[in-house]
């Protein structure tokens, strides 16, 4: 007996979803995701203040949107929520004021953890590579790393990898520098590092 055929979802069944949902569609599969911690948070947070300061708020170098977790549809099976993304004014004037947004941005930036690291740099990286994104980004909690990606001949071609200990001026943002070890909340302290029992009551 022939295997019917899964059928693929698109953002019409997950539209009655209220706005501010985690929900995606990757590959036709409708995915749900907790919502994010602290830690994911601040990231997204200083993300979002260290290229859309300079690029977005600014007149120099300026030229950029740049928004926090877009629900964005890159194919009709493809619906995604990245962390930031942006766009190029000179290609997109005017963002439409529509869910989920159609047009597909100039770059993306995830923010990646134990839970969503292999989704992210294996399914949705391609998502975004058929959905014509031309700057990949992914800041990694764990180990506490940024990566990057352009695209380039229908591949991601790889930019570079940088610790927290790095400054680094990384295209598409790559006049201005950035540090990279401000997009990270401070590490716990090391066992027996922490103020005693004493120590914290006083």
């Amino acid at each position: 007996m022939a295997e019917l055929a899964r059928t693929l979802a698109s953002f019409e069944d997950i539209a009655h979803l209220p706005e501010g949902e985690n929900t995606e569609i990757v590959g036709g599969a409708i995915a749900f995701a907790p919502r994010p911690t602290l830690a994911h948070g601040i990231a997204q947070a200083a993300i979002s203040w260290s290229v859309g300061g300079p690029y977005a708020f600014s007149e120099e170098p300026g030229g950029w949107w740049i928004a926090v977790e877009p629900e964005v549809e890159l194919s009709r099976h493809d619906v995604y929520i990245p962390d930031v993304a942006g766009w190029r004014r000179s290609r997109v004037p005017t963002l439409p004021d529509t869910r989920p947004v159609r047009v597909v941005p100039d770059w993306v930036c995830e923010v990646s953890s134990p839970s969503t690291g292999r989704n992210d740099r294996v399914r949705k990286a391609d998502g975004y590579l058929r959905g014509g994104v031309a700057y990949y980004w992914i800041v990694d909690l764990e180990s506490r790393t940024l990566e990057a990606w352009e695209a380039h001949d229908g591949s991601w071609l790889r930019i570079g990898a940088w610790t927290e200990d790095d400054t680094a001026c990384i295209p598409p943002f790559d006049a201005v520098e950035l540090r990279i070890g401000r997009l990270f909340p401070p590490p716990p302290p090391a066992p027996g590092d922490g103020p005693t029992k004493a120590e914290a009551a006083t």
